[in-house]
């Protein structure tokens, strides 16, 4: 399988889920929004109580919030998210040696920081059927701040089409599942191999009982930092499928704690796919606005030298097909996903010495809620098989407090030991090339 994936490329899967949704009636699942009716008084355990649906939004998914307004034409409600947390990755003087020899700084941060703010307002305009969701998104710790938003179309139970700010469906983690994870951002493996958040189109739905699609086009596999002007004009592609066979669903946002106790065994199967042509979008010289995507040694695969000394990849073609599966019973979780990705195509300035570079690796995570909606312990680990024979890997444990009996705000302590790490950036928990423990305690709120 590994050594056909090399030689073929992702895009007729890509066809194949998008002509399979094409045929079989479609079903629209609503965006996890608030409720249109406002919500009575309850105790705070309430708060989790709202659908576990499948949804497009990823990390731009309101939860039940606050009902503002409502009129025949219109409602409003609010919502929030925000996490304030200490990171300290060790040890604070490290480097490490890249695929081609060469020694490099690893940057290591040991911070306070209000890390993530998310405000969503949502409701419905003119017709209940048209759902909004604008987004305010804030990031001190790279002092981002931006506003964007989506529209939804719910036409009957087959179709939803949607436009807007969404995922390239990379992996699982990027469709709705925030920020109901192990800790507060991404394990390794899916953070390496993932795409991201980007302008487009998509269709939802289910066409078969308890089976869920989504397929969508996207400008680029991640519009953060790069502007229309330095966009290029390739699109990118992708499609995913969720089977839950035993109940239908899978707790909360399909997070990772079994809140729900579940008395019969909760099953998940999915299958995502993406094609994209990626572009450094920025001029030879200066930093690539394109950070997405990295190589095994934790380089942008778009900085100069990257592949080659002297030498600076403009375009390349990306491919990922990602499997995963998970169970939940009586208090337990058990979550997997494995993950292909090859990068081709290269267009650059001089010879580079790959034809391809083929990765493949994955990331599995096991919890138990020790105390019933109080208290959880977990344990999580991540494994990268790469073409340049570094091997990454990962293993991490933590333990989650709910002081409420409700998800909606969390203390964790979560602790990491990493080697060779291949991502990085100041959004989790990972620097590129860094090899030893990390430490985070924090704390987060959705309302």
């Amino acid at each position: 399988m590994l050594s056909t994936l090399r030689r073929h490329s992702l895009g007729p899967l890509l066809v194949m889920l998008a002509s399979a949704s094409a045929v079989v009636p479609l079903r629209a699942q609503a965006q996890d929004e608030a409720q249109v009716e406002p919500p009575a008084q309850r105790e705070p355990a309430d708060q989790d109580l709202e659908p576990a649906e499948n949804a497009i939004a990823g990390e731009f998914r309101p939860a039940r919030g606050f009902q503002v307004l409502e009129t025949e034409y219109g409602s409003l409600n609010i919502s929030l998210y925000g996490l304030v947390r200490y990171l300290n990755q060790l040890p604070a003087e490290q480097t490490f040696v890249d695929h081609l020899g060469r020694e490099r700084e690893v940057k290591t941060r040991n911070d306070i920081n209000w890390h993530r703010t998310m405000i969503w307002f949502s409701g419905f305009a003119l017709h209940p059927r048209l759902t909004y969701t604008l987004t305010v998104w804030s990031l001190p710790t790279t002092q981002q701040t931006l506003a964007f938003g989506n529209l939804q179309f719910k036409f009957n139970r087959f179709l939803t089409l949607g436009a807007g700010i969404g995922p390239t469906l990379t992996s699982r983690s990027m469709q709705g599942s925030h920020p109901f994870w192990a800790s507060s951002d991404r394990q390794m493996g899916d953070e390496f191999f993932r795409g991201g958040f980007s302008s487009g189109v998509w269709a939802k739905g289910e066409p078969l009982s308890r089976l869920f699609y989504t397929v969508s086009v996207n400008t680029n596999l991640s519009q953060l930092g790069i502007t229309a002007t330095n966009d290029a004009r390739d699109l990118a592609y992708s499609a995913s499928l969720a089977w839950m066979p035993t109940t239908g669903e899978f707790g909360l946002r399909g997070g990772l704690a079994d809140f729900e106790e579940h008395s019969r065994v909760a099953t998940r199967f999915g299958i995502s796919a993406a094609h994209a042509r990626e572009d450094r979008a920025n001029q030879l010289g200066l930093p690539p606005n394109e950070t997405q995507i990295r190589l095994s040694d934790g380089l942008l695969a778009f900085e100069d030298g990257a592949l080659a000394d002297g030498v600076t990849v403009q375009k390349l073609t990306y491919q990922v097909l990602a499997l995963d599966a998970g169970a939940k019973y009586r208090g337990f979780t058990l979550q997997g996903e494995y993950f292909f990705r090859r990068l081709s195509d290269f267009l650059a300035t001089g010879p580079v010495p790959h034809e391809s570079i083929f990765d493949h690796g994955f990331f599995a995570q096991a919890m138990y809620m020790a105390v019933p909606k109080y208290l959880g312990v977990y344990s999580t680990g991540s494994l990268v098989f790469d073409d340049f024979g570094r091997k990454p890997w990962e293993l991490s444990g933590g333990v989650s407090v709910f002081p409420m009996a409700a998800r909606s705000w969390r203390l964790n302590l979560h602790f990491i030991y990493v080697r060779k790490s291949p991502t990085g950036s100041n959004f989790g928990f990972y620097t590129a090339g860094q090899t030893g423990p990390t430490l985070s305690i924090g704390t987060d709120i959705l309302l």
